[in-house]
């Protein structure tokens, strides 16, 4: 039986080793890899992100929390994929064109990850086109991030590529506020990563 606590312990104290040392340990042991990630894996990154929330876990705790996390599901995924196990649903999630910065993307992808998601990542300075594939693969929220002023303007650009597509499109960024979010008619906004898979989780009802 795997230990489901050490793995949701590890993963709270960014003990990537220890995570990866647990998984495994299940794997072998022939033990249910959804069940790893449904009581421990999900479990712990929800409560990672509303530890955030109250201010008692920062950046960079839930970074390292975050690739502990990363870590594990390099383990569990290819063995998701050959089952029937289904996600919440899928996002697509990029950094707008012309701009490079991927940390908070990343942070946010994870964390949907680690809430049940599948995610597709499209990496950063993302067109419209590029967006597109995330759709096509099946994504049904778009999700846009921006680090500078000079960049964020090009979320509209995406809002009014979908307007005419069953998709929800969320924002989010450093620059970024609800103001802009309601101006550029975008589905919603979030200014940090459990906010985030709060407001995906509202947009799909769950």
């Amino acid at each position: 039986m795997a230990d489901l606590e050490k793995i949701k312990s590890g993963i709270l104290a960014g003990q990537r080793d220890a995570v990866v040392a647990a998984i495994q340990a299940g794997i072998d042991a022939g033990d249910s890899v959804a069940e790893m990630l449904d009581e421990a894996m999900i479990p712990a990154m929800r409560e990672m992100g509303d530890k955030f929330s109250r201010n008692e876990v920062y950046v960079p705790q839930m970074l390292i929390a975050a690739r502990a996390m990363q870590a594990g599901l390099e383990l569990v995924e290819p063995i998701l994929a050959e089952t029937d196990h289904e996600p919440l649903g899928k996002v697509c999630i990029g950094t707008v064109k012309g701009d490079l910065h991927d940390i908070g993307k990343n942070l946010v992808a994870i964390m949907l990850k680690g809430a049940g998601y599948e995610v597709v990542d499209l990496g950063v300075n993302c067109d419209t086109a590029k967006y597109q594939t995330g759709v096509d693969q099946g994504a049904t929220i778009v999700a846009c991030s921006s680090l500078l002023t000079t960049t964020m303007t090009y979320m509209k650009d995406v809002v009014e590529h979908f307007k005419d597509q069953d998709v929800k499109i969320i924002i989010g960024g450093a620059p970024v506020t609800q103001e802009f979010s309601d101006s550029i008619g975008a589905d919603g906004y979030s200014d940090d990563a459990n906010g985030a898979v709060k407001l995906v989780d509202s947009l799909l009802g769950k």
